[in-house]
């Protein structure tokens, strides 16, 4: 019998996402290293850890009822164990005892013996039930049974992919800047990066180390904490970035400042576990406008290209769209059977670059889909499938036409959003938290739990 540790911590993993925990299924997954084990998701049935527990129990209950000759122990028997009663030490000796004096009790008692047939039935029934269980986990249909096959030419070839090294744990997130090739990333190792990708740089010579830290005993110290949001401001001069540690962080080149999702260079919205949307004014104390109809925490936030509507997706599984000149949602689009952990703007319709090109929303959700959203109909449009696991990110490209999307099943999918085609895929090292286009709309940058941060090249 051979059992490695990668292999109990996936089951525990895949039970985790089968049962509803996805943040506690993200949170395990980061610190077991799940997406740099070499195991294949796809031939791993639902139900699995269940189904080997399942087993297990039996085999103790069969040591219970059969003595080492191989026979009835008592002639009967004992009743179904439960889960926490089969971990017991000396469980085998224990029930038996316990059998041994219930039936000393009823002789004494002149009470007749427990009708074996009885007995047996619930015995039979309880194991009847427990295969019953095991059996519907393997007879559970598996939407993932094979892996999905991408063809050669969309597949983008490693000399087309430009690996950034230099965190020194999982990269959460990046974002490049709207005016210049520069691209920003955020990770657990308590630090964000701003790595410069022009023609004339070479990326081992231009990053840029931003270190969060906390003021302790007169002095700054690491806070030692996973940084986790960033954006630029629309001038791309400040990125502001979000950590664990609680503080929100506006930088320049020399200092560090404020918060993040920004409507102008000096309005943002934020988001919290509190289920409440706030929009804020830099210099104001106080919120200008607090939104409230998600029913679970609100995930994430975004203006439109606008600044008019401001859309937000939720663990409640829903999409709501807001707007500054009502307090109640104008859309409350609902269709993922998980909940939902990203969403953004297409940059098109009017006020953008892109006018005559209808306006939409992508979402992500950790039921391994993208939607895309015509908001002004609010119906979906199209449904992306090709993803094996949660989706993490998704991004439009400048001119609208194609979305990237990320996942924890590794691969980098770009998609065309007028067909909602796939049209190119890359699998990287490690799952996928975050990708974003560069302003050329010729790049693809994506951020990786393995702590690497990689480049895609679709110039032809």
């Amino acid at each position: 019998m051979s059992i490695s540790s990668d292999e109990v911590n996936f089951l525990v993993y895949r039970y985790l996402q089968e049962s509803g925990f996805s943040h506690s299924a993200f949170t395990f997954g980061i610190e077991s290293h799940i997406s740099q084990s070499n195991i294949n998701g796809a031939l791993v049935p639902p139900a699995a850890l269940i189904s080997i527990i399942q087993k297990g129990l039996q085999y103790v209950e069969a040591e219970v009822s059969i003595n080492e000759d191989g026979t009835l122990f008592d002639g009967r028997p004992i009743e179904s164990l439960s889960l926490i009663d089969a971990v017991m030490p000396d469980v085998v000796q224990t029930r038996q005892q316990a059998y041994r004096d219930k039936l000393a009790q009823q002789q004494a008692a002149a009470a007749p013996p427990a009708s074996s047939t009885n007995i047996q039935g619930n015995a039979k029934n309880g194991e009847n039930t427990a295969n019953g269980e095991e059996n519907g986990a393997h007879a559970l249909p598996n939407n993932h049974a094979d892996m999905m096959e991408v063809d050669g030419d969309v597949e983008i070839p490693q000399n087309k992919a430009m690996v950034l090294r230099g965190h020194e744990s999982e990269v959460f997130i990046c974002a490049w800047n709207p005016v210049s090739d520069l691209l920003a990333s955020g990770s657990g190792d308590s630090t964000a990066r701003i790595w410069n990708l022009s023609e004339n740089s070479t990326s081992s010579s231009t990053q840029l180390v931003l270190r969060h830290c906390i003021r302790e005993g007169g002095q700054d110290v690491p806070s030692n904490k996973d940084v986790t949001s960033l954006d630029w401001n629309s001038e791309g001069t400040l990125l502001a970035t979000g950590s664990y540690d609680g503080f929100a962080r506006i930088w320049t080149k020399d200092a560090p400042a404020l918060d993040v999702d920004w409507q102008s260079n000096n309005t943002f919205a934020s988001c919290s576990t509190d289920m409440c949307i706030h929009v804020c004014k830099l210099g104001q104390d106080r919120p200008i406008k607090t939104f409230q109809g998600h029913t679970n925490e609100v995930n994430a936030i975004k203006w439109d290209p606008t600044g008019n509507l401001l859309a937000s997706c939720s663990d409640d599984m829903t999409l709501k769209i807001w707007s500054m000149k009502q307090d109640t949602c104008v859309h409350d689009l609902q269709a993922h059977s998980k909940e939902i952990y990203t969403i953004k703007w297409s940059p098109t319709g009017p006020g953008t670059n892109n006018p005559n090109a209808n306006l939409m929303l992508a979402s992500a959700s950790f039921d391994s889909t993208v939607r895309l959203w015509d908001v002004d109909r609010g119906i979906c449009i199209h449904t992306l499938t090709k993803h094996q696991e949660p989706v993490y990110s998704v991004a439009f490209s400048p001119d609208g036409r194609h979305l990237a999307s990320g996942s924890f099943d590794k691969c980098v999918h770009i998609w065309n959003t007028q067909t909602g085609a796939l049209v190119h895929s890359y699998r990287g090292t490690g799952g996928i938290f975050e990708v974003c286009w560069n302003a050329a709309g010729d790049k693809v940058g994506a951020s990786a739990s393995d702590g690497s941060v990689c480049v895609l090249d679709l110039r032809k």
